[in-house]
């Protein structure tokens, strides 16, 4: 065995060795969260609940296209307080449990119009699940926001126009 080849699959080796729990997947969300400890399954809940939120559509992406779930934990994560974040957590945690009472189904094997109709139940529900009702306020309002402020809103459906705005030489004027 020569020395460089020995050194060079060592190397080889022990990059693999420090890669390896990177590649694992060791169940946290795919995005850095400083405050927040989300799981691959939860992370993924929150994709079919903002999904539901704004579904896609022959002629636009929906919320998971436009990964409106990541916005949503990003944004939890960084712009909200302890206690909004606890709720949204608990929130979270409780959704699959409280739609399996309600439907016989977890949230995620429910149809569309079923997932819609628990949704507003929920929001309109005050005394039943607090948590459950800030974790869809707060993601309802920031998936609108997020969708509202995408690449894909800002350039393809609204229409950016200069601001002096466009030259029309040939206006008629009227005389005074």
């Amino acid at each position: 065995m020569k020395r460089r080849s020995a050194i060079k699959n060592l190397m080889i080796f022990a990059g693999g060795i420090y890669l390896l729990p990177s590649c694992a997947g060791n169940g946290k969300s795919s995005i850095e969260l400083k405050n927040l400890d989300i799981l691959v399954g939860e992370e993924a809940l929150l994709g079919e609940v903002a999904e539901a939120m704004i579904p896609k559509t022959a002629d636009a992406p929906g919320a998971r296209g436009l990964n409106l779930h990541l916005f949503t934990l990003k944004m939890v994560d960084d712009c909200h307080n302890a206690e909004d974040q606890k709720a949204f957590k608990a929130g979270l945690a409780s959704l699959n449990k409280i739609s399996l009472e309600k439907n016989n189904k977890p949230f995620n094997q429910l149809d569309a119009i079923t997932r819609i109709q628990f949704i507003e139940s929920t929001l309109k529900d005050t005394t039943n699940n607090p948590a459950l009702r800030t974790f869809f306020e707060i993601t309802k309002r920031r998936v609108i926001q997020g969708f509202t402020n995408s690449k894909y809103v800002m350039t393809d459906l609204k229409q950016y126009e200069m601001v002096p705005g466009r030259y029309n030489g040939y206006f008629p004027v009227d005389k005074v």
